[in-house]
């Protein structure tokens, strides 16, 4: 498989997590993220796993609507890991952009 097309795998993958019937389902969150997992967030907090699960279960869903990704690119880190970075968009409340830079290994 290149790099090209582990970019299109990879890419759908994270993009599971964009879908409302996905971040709403504990399970398919759980399937979807690595035991490790850790998130830095927009403001610098540290998420594992099963607090990402719980806030997910617990978001409002009209705000996964207002998620957008765009600019996505994969490096190799080795020959079986790669690094997925993007940029991220959220529309708040008041219609501001909340911009996120984002990263998966």
């Amino acid at each position: 498989m290149t790099l090209r097309h582990d970019l299109n795998l990879i890419q759908s993958l994270e993009m599971e997590l964009f879908k409302q019937s996905v971040r709403g389902s504990p399970e398919a969150v759980d399937k979807l993220l690595a035991e490790g997992f850790v998130e830095f967030g927009r403001s610098g907090g540290v998420h594992h796993k099963a607090d990402l699960i719980r806030s997910l279960a617990a978001e409002d869903p009209k705000n996964s609507q207002k998620l957008i990704a765009s600019d996505f690119e994969l490096t190799s880190l080795a020959e079986d890991v790669v690094l997925l970075t993007y940029r991220s968009v959220r529309k708040g409340e008041d219609g501001k952009e909340l911009h996120s830079l984002r990263s998966s290994i």
